[in-house]
This record gives C-alpha cells, structure tokens and sequence, in this order.
C-alpha cells in the first residue's frame, strides 16, 4: 500500500501537462476531470477557436501563434515541470493532434491526456461507416498528393482538411485521376450546432469554399476507364516519368522482396534514377520512409514528381554525389545500390547501415558483376541471376524479347 502511495505521489509531482481534447459543443460537452483540470490552469495554451470554447477564468492564456512550432518548443522547454499547463486541442488529442507532438519527447508520468470524441469517430458516426474499415489522411500541414495511394474502388476515407479551399482541391484531384464519380460528403463544424453536410460527387463539386472548419467523408469510385495501382510491389513502368533510367518491374518486385520494408523503417536509394525503389518501398507502409540519393538534377526532379503522382510525396531527395551526400543523414534500416556501384561507394554504404539492416545491389555490366561476386566472397549473402523476357509481337506471332540480365547480391549486416 505504501508503494502504491508512494508512485501515486512521484507522478502527481512529475505531471506538470494535461492535454484537453474539445470539441464544437465546447465547455458543455467536457466532462468532470477536463472541466476541473481547465480550472486548475496556471497557464492555458490553445487556438483562439478553443480558447473561446471555454469560460474566462484567472489563468492567463496563450493563443498559438502560426506557424507555432517555436511556442510549442518554449512551452517543453521554459514551462516543463515548472507551472501547471493546460492545453487545448481538437477532439483526440492524440490523432493527428497537437498531442503527439507535444508528448513524443516526455515521459508518460508528465502529462495526461483527456481526449473528447474525434472528428474521425463522428464522421464515421454519421456515415455508418466501421472506423477499423475507414482509411484517414489528415491533410493539414501535409501534401495533398499524399491523397493518390488511398484511391482504390469502394474505399471509405476520412480526410481533414487543411481550410475552406480543401475539398474543392480534393474533388479536382480525384476527377484528374479517375476518381471523378466518388463521392463527397463535407462536414462543416462537426459536432456543433451550425453542424452542416454538403454531398456531391467530385466531377460535379461547385463550392470554391467551405467552412475552413470541415472534415471530408470520401467514397472512392472508378471511372470506367481508370485503372487501380496495386499496392503490391512492381508497377507498371508507364506510371512512372523516366528518361530510360529505371528498374523494370520484374526485377523492382524481386528487389523489394529482398530489401523486406518493415512498417517505421528507412530506405536509402542509391543511384536513384526515376526513383521507383524508394516509392515502391514508400508504397508498402504509411509509416515507411526513403532517402533516394542522385546526383543530376533534373533525375532528382523526376524523383520528386513520380512521388507525388504515387501518393509519397514525403519521399526525401538529396542531391549530390554519393558517398559525400551521406553526411548527416539518418541511418538507414536497408539501403539498394541502384547505380554507381564501386567498393568505396559499398564501404560507405555498408558502415552506414544500421545492424541487422539489409542491403541489395544490382549489376548490370561484366565489371560491376564481378565486384559483387568478389563483395559475396568477402561478406556472404546470395547472389541471384535474374533473367526476364517479355512476349513481343514478331510478325503476326509472338517472340520472346529479352533485357539485359540482372545480378543481384543480397546481405543482411550482422
């Protein structure tokens, strides 16, 4: 009993941060334990939205400037563990919320977190859509291109929005990639009592402007002549831009199964040419990172617009050349050596690469086949012979056209 007394005490001491969830139906709609907390406030930080949600009370109260990174750092800095801090953020805090920033670098017995029901919940709600079958992509502060890998027939999304402007954009998005007969359903102040709904399909979307307080329920739907990408690695060589230099599909599926993206983890390209191992890997998970590395500018830009169109927009490209550009970067779960292949450009790689990371080269020329048989030798993993031929016309019949064969050297860093 005393212990138990004793770790209660340690974290009423140590939590210095309460995190209140509130949603358009303000004060009324907080329950017993945020009212009190909000009360108790030495400092109250919020959107000026929020802070208008709630009673005036003694506390003085801080409105988050824009952009507000450099007042939320002040907040984890000059105020942690010193005063008792109250903020306040929409809904669930900790769903694309000011909450998981604030936290991420606290020990849980210094904050606590009272959520309200999310936007995500309530548009689900008012759906009937299940909320473990409804996708969500939060468009604030985030590319909308990021949009493109949720576009699949019948799929449910949930989409907040960054203002007023978004759904319009959103609805032009989804006619320019086939997606025009989707439809639309935008919540204006959800969860208020100036709660509204416009639906429409995206091809006939008229509102330039919405509330810039809404939240979007998308109904994914082909046209008739549009054509679902897989998630599954191995695109078609068409979707992406390319001057030549890219790895086929066949072998980019061989590729991916070897380099093994985990959910989390990052991925070094190098040589990335069109950029189509690190989206592909980027394509896997939300949550899976890439740095494509490529020295000529205009490949760099190519990179850059084949992630956008694919959905990854947050893919990084660094350019320079390689092993120089590796300074400063984050270390890397699996790196592929997709061009300029030499030893110094493996040992760079290799004392890189995090422990039990992966690393996959593929060689084209006698030379560089050679370097990996010797590499093989030095280091162990498998080398692979890929051999593709696709079925070609030939006349009025079929031939088979083959490329140039591949050798593949795989290994995992001990």
């Amino acid at each position: 009993m005393q212990n138990a007394t004793r770790a209660t005490l340690e974290t009423a001491v140590q939590r210095w941060l309460t995190i209140v969830g509130i949603g358009e139906d303000g004060w009324d709609g907080l329950n017993s334990e945020a009212r009190q907390a909000i009360e108790s406030a030495d400092i109250l930080f919020g959107g000026v939205r929020h802070l208008a949600l709630v009673p005036a009370g003694a506390a003085p109260r801080i409105a988050w400037p824009s952009p507000m990174m450099l007042a939320v750092q002040e907040l984890l800095t000059k105020h942690r563990g010193q005063q008792n801090i109250v903020v306040l953020a929409s809904g669930d805090p900790m769903l694309h919320g000011v909450g998981v920033t604030l936290t991420r670098e606290l020990a849980r017995t210094e904050f606590r977190v009272i959520p309200q029901i999310s936007a995500f919940s309530l548009v689900c709600a008012r759906m009937g859509w299940p909320a473990t079958e409804t996708g969500l992509v939060s468009l604030v502060n985030r590319p909308i291109e990021q949009l493109h890998r949720h576009l699949y027939p019948d799929q449910r999304v949930v989409v907040f929005s960054e203002d007023g402007a978004t759904p319009a954009a959103v609805a032009r998005m989804l006619t320019s990639r086939g997606y025009g007969s989707s439809r639309m359903c935008v919540f204006e102040s959800l969860g208020g009592t100036s709660e509204k709904v416009i639906e429409e399909a995206a091809r006939s979307w008229s509102a330039e402007r919405s509330s810039d307080l809404n939240a979007i329920a998308l109904l994914c739907a082909a046209d008739a002549d549009s054509m679902p990408l897989s998630l599954v690695p191995g695109l078609p060589e068409s979707v992406f831009e390319s001057d030549g230099q890219l790895t086929k599909r066949e072998v980019r599926a061989i590729t991916l199964a070897r380099l093994a993206p985990l959910p989390g983890q990052l991925l070094w390209d190098v040589g990335a040419g069109s950029g189509t191992i690190g989206i592909e890997w980027m394509r896997v998970h939300p949550s899976c990172s890439c740095i494509a590395f490529e020295e000529r500018a205009e490949r760099a830009e190519r990179i850059q617009t084949n992630a956008k169109h694919l959905g990854v927009p947050a893919l990084k490209v660094v350019m320079g050349s390689a092993p120089s550009s590796f300074a400063g970067m984050n270390v890397p779960h699996a790196i592929f050596i997709g061009g300029g292949l030499s030893k110094d450009m493996f040992e760079a790689c290799w004392d890189r690469l995090a422990s039990g990371g992966r690393l996959v080269a593929n060689a084209v020329t006698v030379e560089s086949e050679a370097m990996l048989s010797s590499l093989q030798k030095l280091y162990g993993g498998d080398l692979t012979r890929i051999q593709v031929a696709r079925a070609e016309p030939v006349g009025g019949m079929l031939g088979w056209r083959p490329f140039m064969p591949i050798t593949q050297w795989a290994v995992v860093k001990p």
